[in-house]
């Protein structure tokens, strides 16, 4: 189960890398400006447009770990809940034994 849902969000993750990568101006293909206007602007824009790809990068880093710590932290929680479920059934027999004077 937990393999099926890393590769669902593997892939999601791929998917918005992939959008979020052509609203990114060196990534787009612009064939309709002529050689002279990409070179001036090429020339202009190519620090900015690295510090773009830097940034958007390290944000989603940051949305994958935060995913990840959010998974793992619902996985804690969950196995908490199953072990206070086995705890409370194991509970409820004792009781029942006791009740019915089988064990004292």
């Amino acid at each position: 189960m937990s393999a099926i849902c890393g590769c669902r969000s593997l892939s999601l993750f791929v998917l918005l890398a992939s959008i979020s990568l052509q609203f990114i101006p060196g990534f787009s293909d612009d064939s309709s400006s002529s050689k002279n206007e990409k070179k001036a602007v090429t020339h202009s824009t190519s620090s900015h447009t690295g510090s773009t790809l830097a940034i958007i990068f390290l944000g989603l880093v940051v949305v994958a770990l935060f995913s990840f710590f959010l998974f793992k932290l619902w996985q804690k929680k969950k196995r908490e809940e199953q072990y206070a479920r086995l705890l409370k059934l194991f509970e409820e027999d004792d009781e029942l034994e006791l009740e019915l004077g089988l064990r004292d």
